[in-house]
């Protein structure tokens, strides 16, 4: 309480009234000051200080109160705000009381004005509060002005716009919210320590599985050479005994016709070419399961990305259609120092975006000319996606000769698909943000954090509806 007067009537002070929480105290990391309890408490410049201060001793909690200038079409003006603690520590000076009891509210507030931060209701709790911390002392505790729309809850119709907030309640939601923040940093730290420990057992699991199918592969691409050689000289040596023995005896002639002999030296060549094609293809996938199953990396090593780009397009063969064209213009690219494993999951989400594209697209042209009224309608351009690597400058063109802090190693994977619209574009660069992460994370959004937290470098979107969408990795090369 600041003093004991006698009661008055209070005939030009409204009622204060607080305004609770709507959202019920249950904030989040986009709750703004319109979720927090609000005064609603506004005097006009001719009221009374005597009146006033019997308001702050009926309401211990009230923080402040909000002075305005009523104007002739029903608003007001807003002009500033009085605090508890300035009107207090004002009365308490050498006759302050005295002098200013029984005058009116203009002549104080001439003499207690202090500069006020007015923020929207829409601002939220986290940056209203980095504002209010950086008010000098002993103004930082002071109640912060909030302004909306809102109906008035006291005598004049006027007084819609201003509330107060306690800056103690700001401080309270701040550090609540802080709270969750952290609640939710933690909890998916731990979801990406359990997956990330998932990916790595996983990866030795795959890494095992590859070296099994190796080591068979490899008794049988050593063997399948031998035995080449063995079954040329064989036929050799049968076309030797052929060309010096010409008489031909009945028995022999009979086992040839029944093991069809003829035929079976014009198709063992070609068993064995076949062993070998398909010897060679199950070595190459077994390796390419082996570059793709580094994901537990600690630290970045030199890898060839060449040779990994590769290795996913061959573990990626049965996804990709038949119609689709990849095309590969791979510049000279020396190692780059990265995990390659991580990296690797980044051409995947890449490629599968630019392959769904691609897909849809051809279920849509399939579509149309089945159901289209003109049957020979030209069904569009042939789908494609060009994968091209370079060394490039943030400011260069390609193949310019530039000093090592200035390269970055490009990595472009772009497809001729039916390519995104403004909205669809702003969708997938606002889940790059870390607030939409802690929210859902996509496979594009793991992918830039993989690429620029992990690797400092950069992802690119790069889309016109109707032509296509590009996406490019930079790299520094160090």
């Amino acid at each position: 309480m600041l003093l004991i007067l006698p009661k008055s009537t209070l005939t030009s002070i409204s009622v204060p009234y607080l305004w609770e929480s709507q959202t019920g105290g249950d904030l989040s990391l986009d709750s703004t000051l319109g979720d927090l309890p609000l005064y609603d408490f506004q005097v006009v410049l001719a009221s009374s200080v005597r009146t006033l201060v019997q308001q702050f001793e009926r309401h211990p909690l009230l923080p402040g109160v909000i002075i305005v200038d009523p104007q002739e079409n029903s608003t007001s003006e807003f002009l500033g705000m009085i605090s508890r603690r300035d009107l207090l520590e004002f009365f308490l000076r050498p006759r302050g009381l005295e002098l200013f009891l029984d005058q009116s509210l203009d002549v104080l507030y001439s003499y207690v004005r202090t500069p006020v931060l007015v923020l929207p209701a829409q601002t939220t709790i986290l940056a209203a509060t980095q504002q209010s911390l950086k008010r000098t002392a002993p103004g930082y505790i002071d109640p912060i002005v909030v302004q909306g729309n809102w109906s008035s809850s006291g005598d004049y119709p006027w007084m819609v716009s201003y509330r107060l907030l306690n800056s103690h309640e700001l401080n309270l939601a701040y550090w609540q919210i802080r709270g969750i923040e952290t609640q939710v940093r933690y909890e998916r730290t731990q979801v990406q320590l359990l997956q990330s420990e998932k990916m790595a057992s996983l990866g030795r699991l795959v890494d095992g599985v590859a070296h099994e199918i190796l080591d068979p592969v490899g008794f049988i691409w050593g063997n399948l050479t031998h035995l080449v050689t063995y079954s040329d000289g064989l036929i050799e040596l049968l076309d030797a005994y052929e060309s010096h023995y010409t008489q031909k005896f009945p028995a022999i002639e009979q086992l040839k016709q029944e093991i069809e002999f003829d035929f079976l030296r014009q198709d063992f060549p070609r068993i064995l070419s076949s062993i070998k094609s398909g010897t060679e293809r199950l070595s190459k996938l077994a390796t390419s399961l082996q570059n793709f199953c580094h994901i537990d990396e600690i630290h970045p090593k030199p890898a060839d990305l060449h040779s990994h780009l590769d290795s996913i397009l061959l573990l990626m063969k049965s996804r990709i259609n038949r119609e689709i064209d990849v095309v590969k213009n791979y510049g000279h690219l020396p190692p780059v120092s990265c995990y390659v494993g991580q990296l690797s999951q980044v051409f995947i989400n890449i490629l599968i975006h630019g392959f769904d594209a691609l897909l849809n697209q051809l279920v849509r042209q399939d579509w149309v000319n089945e159901y289209s009224i003109s049957p020979g309608l030209e069904s569009g351009k042939a789908p494609q996606i060009v994968i091209t690597t370079t060394i490039i400058g943030l400011d260069s063109s390609p193949g310019e000769n530039l000093s090592p802090p200035e390269r970055w190693v490009s990595i472009s994977i772009a497809d001729n698909g039916p390519g995104l619209s403004a909205e669809e574009q702003q969708k997938i660069l606002d889940s790059f943000s870390n607030l939409k992460r802690t929210e859902k994370e996509t496979s594009l959004s793991l992918s830039y954090h993989i690429v620029t937290a992990k690797h400092g470098g950069q992802l690119k979107l790069r889309s016109q509806p109707g032509i296509g969408t590009e996406f490019e990795i930079l790299l520094p090369f160090i």
